[in-house]
């Protein structure tokens, strides 16, 4: 793993090179939480940052799982907002399904009777105040994800 950071007016900004691993995801959710709950970064309530190890933890394990290779995961800190961008080298996106009130994943069923799919990226977008994913099929695709207070 490699991190860079620095912070610029009004933002802090740190990534992280994660490997393409099934370890990465908990590594994402550690180094979110260290890096969220340090002092110089601020302005960030445990909500927020419970919710950002959420994000982190489905968009790495979706980059590890269907990308190619590492992974990049940037967090930006404004105040009162947590900007989440995880890069994979993959061609393929991930499908943004908006979820309807009688979608099975919303209703109260044991796990193994919902669908293996989707979910977590339905997670991603309900913690989120924007959610967009970016890139091509070359150079691979980044998942953004602003969550905000």
């Amino acid at each position: 793993m490699h991190a860079s950071g620095h912070t610029r007016r009004g933002a802090a900004r740190v990534t992280y090179s994660l490997p393409g691993s099934d370890t990465s995801p908990g590594w994402a959710r550690y180094l979110t939480d260290a890096y969220l709950t340090h002092d110089r970064v601020g302005g960030i309530d445990r909500d927020q940052i419970d919710d950002a190890r959420i994000v982190v933890s489905e968009l790495v394990t979706n980059a590890t799982r269907h990308g190619s290779g590492n992974c990049l995961l940037r967090l930006t800190v404004r105040p009162g907002r947590v900007t989440v961008e995880v890069h994979d080298d993959g061609p393929a996106h991930p499908v943004l399904r908006r979820l309807r009130p009688d979608d099975p994943a919303l209703s109260p069923q044991p796990p193994e009777a919902l669908p293996e799919g989707g979910r977590g990226i339905a997670m991603v977008r309900g913690l989120s105040r924007h959610l967009s994913v970016c890139g091509t099929p070359k150079d691979g695709k980044t998942v953004q994800a602003v969550l905000s207070g």
